[in-house]
């Protein structure tokens, strides 16, 4: 299939995919009139890039599935290099889940300490002991 069809397929633009060949991350033959042709095993190396950087992955790090399923594997994440980067992954998100979890506490603990500051004070309906 030709660069259009595969962008189409994979719901992306030609050029993105233009990008991931400059980065070695698709690799593109060449038909006899030097259009680029690209098969099935293409399009499942951009659907493991596309998932994985729909759960924050950066591009860099999407390189050793796309390596991993060129390689033969079934699934991109049966490589060692692979299991790293998930491995980092989930380290990173509970760092940020921490950090969060902390902000969040921060919050609440000031948005309580402004909410009793600024609480009116009691009004008597009638008349208040000591009042004269």
């Amino acid at each position: 299939m030709r660069i259009g069809e595969l962008a189409e397929r994979a719901g992306t633009t030609p050029r993105a995919l233009r990008y991931y060949e400059s980065l070695g991350l698709l690799r593109a033959r060449r038909a006899g009139n030097g259009y680029r042709a690209y098969d099935e095993a293409d399009l499942r190396l951009l659907r493991q890039i596309q998932f994985l950087r729909d759960f924050g992955f950066e591009l860099e790090d999407t390189r050793p599935f796309v390596d991993c399923l060129r390689a033969g594997h079934p699934e991109g994440d049966a490589c060692p290099a692979s299991l790293e980067v998930y491995r980092r992954k989930l380290a990173e998100l509970d760092d940020g889940l921490a950090r969060l979890t902390e902000a969040r506490d921060r919050i609440a603990e000031q948005l309580a300490r402004a909410e009793s500051a600024t609480a009116p004070e009691p009004r008597c309906q009638f008349t208040c002991e000591g009042s004269t």
